[in-house]
């Protein structure tokens, strides 16, 4: 609702809904409300994603409640949000499809390993869906971000050093041991930031991109080359 006050104020429309993106009902809910407020759908951003069930912080290894929410809200959130918007974007041969992955998608971590199968779930079905909506002139990729410091990157730090995950950096405060981690994983010795990620979706989204789909992009400073 902040934000939406925010676009108002400067000369544009925006709606703010509540939704649940692991429900189907939920979702069109939310696809048909956006129609009937803005009439059209030209962008589909999936961008909601947890690592766990609440709690998850407290548990060694992961629980099966923590498999089923991860796998609801990373992949079968984007499946649902997308599925709801393609036909009338397949109907108007118009639309952009973003779906936010991770780079936890190229190579698994022992400590998040139902996050990182979601991700790479996410990268499958951002090429399944790339080719099924291509006929239709609908583009879909997805973004893979690095490190970027957020208050579930700095609960990941302190779940790890709780479990004596990361050997070596557990008297480092969350901070510390994030920039240890950035300094020694990639190779422009930075982090990435919020803007970076939405300057990229932007593109993606934009019909500068037109001839690109079924791309999964890193955005990790170099972390990942392929």
């Amino acid at each position: 609702e902040t934000v939406a006050a925010e676009l108002s104020r400067q000369d544009g429309e925006a709606l703010a809904i509540q939704v649940d993106v692991t429900t189907r009902d939920s979702v069109h809910a939310m696809v048909n409300a956006v129609m009937a407020g803005l009439d059209r759908i030209d962008i589909l951003v999936n961008n909601a994603g947890v690592v766990g069930a609440p709690g998850w912080w407290e548990r060694p290894t992961p629980s099966d409640e923590d498999w089923d929410t991860v796998m609801g809200v990373n992949l079968r959130g984007a499946v649902n949000a997308s599925e709801a918007v393609a036909p009338q974007m397949k109907e108007r041969r118009y639309g952009k499809i973003v779906n936010i992955a991770s780079i936890a998608a190229r190579q698994g971590r022992p400590e998040i390993p139902a996050y990182c199968a979601s991700k790479r779930a996410v990268v499958s079905w951002t090429q399944s869906l790339a080719l099924q909506l291509a006929p239709y002139d609908v583009n879909v990729n997805a973004v893979c971000p690095g490190m970027l410091w957020t208050p579930l990157y700095e609960r990941l730090t302190q779940y790890r050093s709780a479990f004596g995950l990361v050997p070596g950096l557990g008297h480092l405060s969350g901070e510390e041991h994030f920039q240890a981690e950035v300094e020694s994983r990639i190779p422009l010795r930075r982090p990435q930031q919020p803007e970076d990620v939405g300057r990229l979706a932007a593109f993606l989204a934009s019909d500068d991109a037109h001839n690109i789909t079924g791309q999964a992009v890193n955005l990790d400073g170099g972390a990942r080359m392929s």
